[in-house]
């Protein structure tokens, strides 16, 4: 395969300036400027040759360049349509061999699709112009990682709706916000520990593995930037339903500092209830939702499900 150049610095620049695109703090765009990021994010992230990634809002480019020169496959999903429109001719720019599907196509769901291919056919890129919050099937194979810069504005709901959405994601490597990392690989226990902690921990193991310094983005964020590996996993054995298990994570943390015996009292009916329910999951009713893991969490959802009355059945006169 050729050699793929990466973009840097005054590439950057100059296609931004040429796009007529002055980056956005509502669509939280802050392009990567240095390629060794890039290349650690790939490494870091185990991508190998053939393998169909998926990127969230790809932005200029750059880590997109830097999957297709680890030889993946990448579908690319941004909500910017000047960018998604803009990205197609600069991977043909830097990609040698590789050529626009002329059958790009508008979906049901209102996105555009537009596919670069190789000289053999194969999809090398996959463009989806669409909000990621709603994208609900991905056009061709189903891609087995996620590696993205992720929006700092939209990073924890992004991630959630992706892990649920594609159940063949078996691993992640994303770049957030280095506070949205401490949380999102926080364990039990930890003043960072929250629900976005408890979700993630549902579907994957995650664990931080790098800070990235604001040097690396144009614009510069105020914020440093970390990447967290995330590792699929199968989730809590329970006989209640994911929605039923975050409802608690929900009402566990809506006010933080509370007991759980009174944080759950609204979903189980009383705080007696909340109570009952909790020990039975063999939990400390004044213990707080920050030191309950996701397995507690999904032992609670069933505690309650249990006491919870059932409908009446037919011909049955409810009291």
């Amino acid at each position: 395969m050729s050699a793929i150049t990466l973009l840097g610095p005054a590439q950057i620049r100059a296609l931004a300036q040429r796009a007529g695109i002055r980056p956005t703090k509502t669509l939280g765009q802050n392009f990567v400027i240095d390629a060794g990021t890039v290349r650690k994010i790939v490494r870091q992230a185990d991508v190998t040759p053939g393998e169909r990634v998926v990127e969230v809002g790809p932005g200029l480019g750059s880590l997109t360049l830097g999957l297709l020169e680890a030889d993946a496959d990448v579908v690319a999903v941004e909500i910017d349509p000047v960018l998604a429109r803009l990205l197609p001719q600069t991977v043909v720019a830097h990609v040698p061999g590789l050529t626009v599907d002329t059958a790009a196509s508008t979906q049901d769901d209102g996105s555009r699709t537009v596919v670069l291919r190789d000289g053999d056919g194969r999809a090398r890129l996959t463009v989806v112009t669409q909000d990621a919050l709603t994208v609900t099937a991905l056009p061709g194979p189903p891609p087995t990682a996620l590696v993205a810069n992720l929006p700092y504005n939209v990073s924890v709901p992004v991630l959630l709706t992706f892990l649920e959405r594609f159940d063949s994601l078996q691993r992640g490597l994303i770049m957030v916000q280095a506070e949205v990392a401490d949380r999102l690989a926080a364990p039990p226990g930890s003043r960072t520990y929250g629900v976005p902690s408890a979700k993630v921990a549902w579907y994957a193991a995650a664990r931080r593995t790098a800070t990235v310094g604001r040097a690396v983005f144009w614009p510069a964020p105020h914020v440093d930037s970390a990447l967290v590996r995330l590792d699929r996993r199968e989730p809590p054995a329970a006989t209640v339903s994911r929605r039923e298990v975050f409802a608690v994570v929900d009402a566990a943390f809506a006010q933080r500092r509370k007991m759980l015996r009174s944080a759950l009292a609204g979903i189980a009916g009383s705080s007696a209830a909340a109570e009952s329910a909790v020990r039975a999951a063999g939990l400390d009713p004044q213990s707080r939702g920050e030191q309950v893991d996701v397995v507690g969490f999904a032992r609670i959802a069933e505690a309650l499900e249990i006491a919870r009355p059932a409908p009446p059945g037919p011909g049955t006169v409810s009291p």
